[in-house]
């Protein structure tokens, strides 16, 4: 339940902090009439990443065993793919998210009701639709039969919308940088959990062999239905029983992104150089905001 309640947490708060972002810019400029459209884009680009993890979960039940396997393994995959550019994405973009948030909706603005409709959407849509297709994954990997998977993921975007209202009141403070770069560390390794489930759907499809080859066997020690057994699940993905692929593949990932990842970010010119952009265009923006509601 941890681990969905973290991809929950993680990416709620991305698309919350977007959210008051857009907001709290045009309040502060004295646009509240540009507020209805950033509205409906936000409403249409939840209602369809709501509408993408509906379609997921009720049209896989009419497939067969064998291509609901199939399509569960490659969904898997493919939700480790976008989670690992996101975590990436952010830790790169963290320091500057703001000034580059109020340059598209300054030339949103400029468009008129469309334009700022579309940069809504967009903004929130492309998180939307990321979170429904890793969440239906890792549910899916992590379900023990219960509603306790979904419960972690409905109690972590609740927690994120919570954060997100008070950091839009002002009265929370976030180092974004620190933020996103540890729950990063931490999705990254639900992620391998997943990734290693997915390998295992397309073992089950017969899409891949070695299904039979297990790396080790453990159940003993650790029962499934046990609490910690069912907790490790939870957290981690883990399975007792996995075959030679999943450990392969897990540990491939795992390790080398993991420490791509927690690297500390280079100080070279080139760096130095982005940073200085980074903070001259937020002084920028912060000084229109201040001319225009001064």
């Amino acid at each position: 339940m941890f681990g969905n309640y973290l991809i929950g947490l993680r990416e709620g708060l991305e698309a919350s902090l977007v959210v008051c972002i857009l907001i709290a810019y045009l309040v502060k400029t004295g646009r509240r009439d540009a507020l209805k459209p950033i509205w409906i884009g936000i409403g249409v680009a939840v209602g369809l990443a709501l509408a993408f993890g509906a379609g997921l979960e009720f049209g896989s039940q009419e497939l067969t065993f064998e291509a609901q396997e199939l399509l569960g393994g490659s969904l898997s995959i493919v939700a480790v793919v976008l989670v690992t550019w996101m975590v990436f994405w952010m830790r790169r973009t963290a320091r500057h998210l703001r000034a580059e948030l109020h340059g598209r909706l300054d030339a949103a603005l400029q468009m008129g009701t469309g334009a700022l409709v579309a940069t809504a959407f967009l903004a929130v849509g492309r998180e939307g639709l990321e979170t429904a297709l890793f969440v239906w994954a890792s549910v899916r990997a992590s379900s023990d039969g219960t509603y306790a998977p979904l419960a972690g993921v409905v109690l972590g975007l609740l927690t994120a919308v919570f954060l997100g209202w008070l950091f839009y009141r002002g009265a929370l403070r976030i180092n974004l940088a620190k933020f996103f770069t540890w729950t990063g560390g931490m999705l990254v390794v639900v992620a391998a959990g997943v990734l290693a489930y997915g390998v295992h759907d397309l073992q089950e499809a017969r899409f891949l062999g070695g299904l039979e080859n297990k790396a080790f066997d453990i159940s003993a020690t650790i029962p499934p239905d046990s609490w910690y057994g069912t907790l490790l699940k939870g957290v981690f993905n883990f399975q007792p029983d996995p075959t030679v692929v999943q450990v392969t593949v897990w540990a491939l990932y795992l390790i080398p992104t993991l420490l791509i990842f927690l690297a500390p970010v280079g100080s070279g010119p080139s760096r130095r150089v982005e940073r200085q952009k980074a903070t001259e265009s937020d002084e920028k923006a912060e000084a229109s905001g201040a001319e225009a509601t001064g």
